[in-house]
């Protein structure tokens, strides 16, 4: 009986998807006036501090030296931009996350810079 409860407990851990324990976040590094911000967005970690620590060092390592945390997200993550304006976004479809983005940054002008799902 207990051989097949661990069986049982070994076979749901494989088939449940390994991105539902992750974690990603959007680092930016978007000056006012820039038509194009400098990003580093990561999915996969296990904990919002990891990821947040690998967004900023991917933006960073892209040749941005302003990178910071804009959100951090378990299933889907968005950033729109315009000149002067910016929001971030998530929730649990990319349509949501990219919508709540948009609405944040709270200007007509504002597009999708980069949005992802774990």
């Amino acid at each position: 009986m207990m051989r097949k409860v661990k069986l049982f407990i070994l076979a749901t851990l494989l088939i449940l998807p390994i991105s539902a324990f992750a974690i990603g976040a959007i680092a930016v590094d978007d000056e006012e006036g820039q038509t194009e911000p400098g990003y580093g967005l990561v999915t996969g970690y296990d904990s919002k501090e990891a990821a947040k620590r690998a967004a900023i060092k991917l933006c960073s390592k892209a040749g941005n030296t302003g990178c910071e945390v804009v959100a951090w997200f378990e299933t889907c993550g968005a950033y729109a931009s315009s000149k002067k304006f910016y929001g971030a976004g998530w929730g649990k479809t990319l349509e949501a996350a990219e919508e709540m983005a948009v609405e944040k940054c709270g200007n007509d002008n504002c597009e999708v810079a980069v949005s992802e799902c774990e």
